[in-house]
């Protein structure tokens, strides 16, 4: 069983990863605006992709905020990495997803210990990937130019 389709080159995958930070870092601040907004906060926190740390509570307004946004951005990210990055939409999510804990950790001078940021993360890893791949599986089935996931 041989790998079919071609791989990319490296200068490829850096710049495809490249866009797929500068889309899902967009998308997150651009969501976090219109959240904002949206619940009517008093200022805009441009920390808001990497605050693990406001506290987790249902009456809090911007935890609220912070995790709809991470969750939208993520669902939306997926969708607007097909372009990009075709049938590899996993592999970009889980290393745009592990950047980004090290950028939260660097931003916020700690380690996330938080266990519903982590909790929050991880499902919103699951959106990207599964929304993600199942719209490049129906986009590009028909395209021989870019390898298939199946071996």
């Amino acid at each position: 069983m041989a790998f079919k389709g071609r791989i990319a080159g490296t200068k490829t995958v850096i710049l495809n990863l490249l866009l797929c930070l500068l889309i899902f870092y967009t998308l997150y601040y651009m969501i976090g605006s219109v959240c904002f907004g949206a619940f009517r906060l008093d200022s805009f926190d441009g920390l808001i992709p990497f605050d693990f740390k406001t506290q987790a509570t249902k009456s809090s307004s911007k935890y609220l905020v912070n995790l709809l946004s991470m969750e939208l951005t993520y669902f939306a990210s997926g969708l607007a990495f097909v372009p990009v990055v075709k049938n590899w939409v996993w592999d970009y999510a889980i290393t745009v997803t592990l950047i980004h804990i090290l950028l939260s950790s660097a931003v916020m001078a700690e380690f996330p210990l938080v266990w519903q940021w982590w909790i929050a993360l991880g499902l919103g890893l699951l959106l990207m990937i599964g929304n993600g791949h199942l719209i490049a599986h129906f986009i590009c089935q028909k395209d021989q130019s870019y390898p298939s996931n199946s071996f």
